[in-house]
């Protein structure tokens, strides 16, 4: 079976998530996860062109088949609406120019598909990544930790054969 690499991202303008993971028939493996964090004082425009680039380079090097990001969680103010919107705009954006299909998810499908419950508080996503992807050392951030399980809930979602065909 040919391996498959899914990039997870959580966006966010403060601090946007990434996770990379390794499908190989039913094995899952993470190969990388971190935060791109932006200034919190700095211009809007250069906080997204930072989330862009960072997204690229996340891109550039792991070549991922597919990327899956989390969907906007409406219970947000407005004003958090919007700047998780812009960063998940800027997020799609590298994907588009390095064209790498992506796709969506809901935070309670990301938490259903990866503890059971869409109601899961954070700290139990991230124990649960830790668990299934058999992480060593520090644990990955909330952010990092939210895009594993990301790239968890779409790999297991379309399955491994349905990545390749989106290439």
């Amino acid at each position: 079976m040919t391996p498959v690499v899914v990039l997870g991202i959580d966006p966010g303008l403060a601090c946007t998530g990434f996770g990379v993971v390794l499908v190989e028939g039913r094995r899952v493996t993470a190969l990388a996860h971190g935060d791109i964090p932006t200034r919190p004082r700095a211009a809007p425009a250069e906080r997204l062109h930072r989330i862009h680039t960072g997204v690229a380079e996340v891109l550039a090097l792991h070549a991922p088949d597919s990327a899956a990001l989390e969907s906007l969680f409406i219970g947000l103010d407005p004003r958090a609406i919007l700047a998780v919107g812009q960063a998940r705009g800027v997020a799609l954006a590298a994907c588009g120019a390095a064209g790498v299909a992506s796709a969506e998810y809901a935070p309670a499908q990301v938490k259903r598909a990866v503890c059971g419950s869409g109601r899961a508080p954070k700290e139990q996503v991230g124990r649960m990544i830790t668990v299934i992807l058999r992480l060593e050392g520090e644990p990955p951030s909330e952010h990092a930790a939210d895009a594993l399980a990301v790239a968890l809930c779409h790999a297991w979602t379309v399955g491994a054969p349905a990545l390749r065909a989106a290439r």
